[in-house]
Parts: structure tokens; sequence; C-alpha cells
């Protein structure tokens, strides 16, 4: 009976790994035709809905880049018209204080022309006023000393009312 039972197991085995084999078979066939087909098309779907998202992820990428870059660009030319605004500012404010200035000094030397020339014709006037007044009191002293022979009290009485008259006359002008 030993025999039997060995002759047996190997039988049993290979009869087990046919069976097996042949499932296996028949199931990779039954995959392939029903199946497949679908799990080729999930795959296939799946690779590229990857693809596009690394398609767009890159066209973000980009996109983002460029931007970054157009904000700098506009940064700088901010910066730079900025400076530009900076500059032509005190440019004109420079001018603006050489023009007030000069127009001060122009106003000034003005002033200051007028001012001699008033002095000059007050001075002048001054000098034909006290001329006239002069001349009037010679003709009186030479009026009145013709007129009668002074004494020496009659010399201070008239030098007394000259001094008086000249003091009124310098009042009244």
């Amino acid at each position: 009976m030993l025999n039997l039972v060995i002759a047996e197991a190997p039988n049993t085995t290979l009869g087990n790994l046919i069976v097996v084999t042949g499932a296996f078979l028949i199931l990779l066939l039954l995959l392939k035709k029903f199946a497949w087909k679908s799990v080729i098309e999930i795959l296939k779907k799946r690779e590229d809905k990857i693809a596009n998202d690394l398609d767009s992820a890159e066209q973000s990428r980009i996109k983002a880049a460029q931007l970054a870059q157009e904000r700098e660009t506009q940064l700088q030319s901010s910066r730079s018209d900025a400076a530009d605004i900076i500059k032509s500012a005190k440019e004109n404010g420079e001018l603006s204080r050489q023009n007030i200035i000069k127009d001060a000094k122009e106003e000034a030397t003005r002033l200051k022309d007028r001012t001699k020339v008033e002095i000059k014709e007050e001075r002048e006037n001054a000098l034909t006023s006290v001329k006239d007044d002069v001349a009037d009191l010679s003709l009186q002293i030479a009026e009145k000393l013709l007129n009668k022979e002074l004494s020496g009290d009659a010399h201070e009485e008239l030098i007394n009312q000259y001094i008086d008259r000249l003091g009124t006359t310098k009042h009244e002008a």
C-alpha cells in the first residue's frame, strides 16, 4: 500500500498543478476579454491626467515667473520715476530759490538807488532853502545896517533877532 500512496501523491500534485494553471489561464483570458480594456483605459486616463497636471503646473510656474519679472520691472520703473520726480522737484526748488534771491537783490538795489536819489533831492532842497534863508537874512541885515548905525547893544540885538528868525524859519519849513 505504500506504493499506492506514493504513486498517488505525484499524480495529485501534478493534477492540482494542471488544474490551478488551467484556472489561472482561464482567469487571465477572462480578465483580458472583459476587464483588461477597462483597466488599460483607467491607467491611460490616469497617465493623461498626471501629464496634464504636470503641464499645467509647468505653465503656472512659467506664468508666475513672468508675473514676478513684470512686477520687478514695474517696481524698477516706479523707482526710476520717483527718482526723476524728486530730482525735478529739487531742480525746480533750486531755480525758484535762485530767482527769489535774484529778485530780492534787484529790489534792494532799486530801493537803495531810489533812497539815494531821494536823499540827494532832499539835501539839494535843504541847501537851496538854507541859501534862500541866508540870502534873505543877509539882505535884512544889510538893510538894517544901512538904515542905522549899530552900537554894541544894537549889534547884539540884531544877532539875537537873526537867531530867532533862523529858528522860526526852520520850524516853519
